[in-house]
């Protein structure tokens, strides 16, 4: 039980960012014109800067063996999510089925999931969830786009080579392997940007999910796809990963990450391709607020 209270604590800081945020919006402290470049700066500058500096350690064999089998459970784990949602939500509408198929690949682990791996499992926890975010963040850019829009593929092969986070893995990778002398203020700055991405983060979230009605968010389809993002998927991780006997702190990235909620970035595509973009603000806002219960209660299993 020690693991759920102490994630519930990381969880119920992360509630009261996110609540600053919904206020900041809703009392109009923070314009609607100004919230995408608060979305701008998280993606373009903190979270790069706090990956980039989770690679700051000595490369070993242990962090190579680690580092790889991450990123095996997270390319299997993306590949489960795409074929599962292919073949899934034939009963919704077409407006309404890109939006389930899109909770169902891409997760919040980027933008909400690394603060959480980082408060909760440290240097060396920030580290693997920074691997494996990258598969995640390749069916991003390439089957969820193809969800809304017919990209081609040298676009969808651009947005996913171009990705900041993509990008600070890269230069990170290079870092640990080589071990550059990086200035004391230079690194303390990265250091400092990076920890903004924790408040930041969900101060961003809290003032995406102020545009929703409480009144009108209860939908039962948003609820089925929280049961397969937040329970489904991580619950089937776990029990593979324990049956192989996988070292803890790898279970506790893989089955934390796998059940974070539907990416936001859903509520953005779907309102930019002519999807439903109501709905997908309803299924980001329900599986937001139930990640604050969803993610302690996994922890029981550990």
């Amino acid at each position: 039980m020690e693991q759920f209270f102490r994630m519930a604590e990381i969880q119920s800081v992360l509630f009261l960012y996110m609540l600053i945020g919904w206020i900041c919006r809703k009392t109009d402290l923070v314009k609607a014109a100004a919230q995408p470049s608060f979305t701008n700066f998280l993606l373009y500058v903190s979270i790069p800067c706090m990956v980039f500096q989770s690679f700051d350690m000595e490369f070993t064999m242990e962090t190579l063996y680690r580092g790889a089998s991450v990123l095996t459970i997270a390319t299997i784990s993306a590949l489960v999510s795409l074929v599962f949602g292919r073949y899934a939500y034939n009963w919704c509408n077409p407006r309404e089925k890109c939006i389930m198929k899109y909770g169902t690949l891409v997760s919040n682990s980027g933008f909400a999931g690394l603060p959480v791996i980082q408060d909760a499992y440290g240097q060396d926890g920030l580290f693997l969830g920074s691997l494996f975010i990258i598969p995640n963040r390749i069916m991003m850019w390439s089957a969820g786009i193809s969800l809304f829009t017919d990209a081609p593929l040298k676009q969808r092969i651009k947005n996913v080579m171009l990705n900041p986070g993509i990008i600070a893995v890269e230069l990170g990778v290079l870092r640990m392997l080589f071990q550059p002398a990086i200035p004391q203020q230079l690194n303390k700055a990265l250091s400092a940007l990076g920890a903004m991405s924790t408040p930041l983060g969900m101060v961003i979230i809290g003032m995406i999910l102020s545009g929703v009605s409480p009144r009108t968010v209860l939908d039962k389809k948003a609820f089925i796809l929280v049961a397969v993002r937040q329970f489904l998927f991580p619950l089937g991780t776990l029990a593979i990963l324990r049956l192989l006997g996988t070292d803890l702190l790898t279970l506790q990235i893989s089955v934390v990450l796998t059940g974070m909620p539907v990416g936001s970035s859903t509520a953005f595509l779907a309102d930019k391709y002519g999807a439903d973009a109501v709905f997908a603000s309803k299924c980001v806002f329900i599986s937001t607020l139930t990640s604050l219960i969803t993610i302690p209660i996994l922890t029981i299993f550990f």
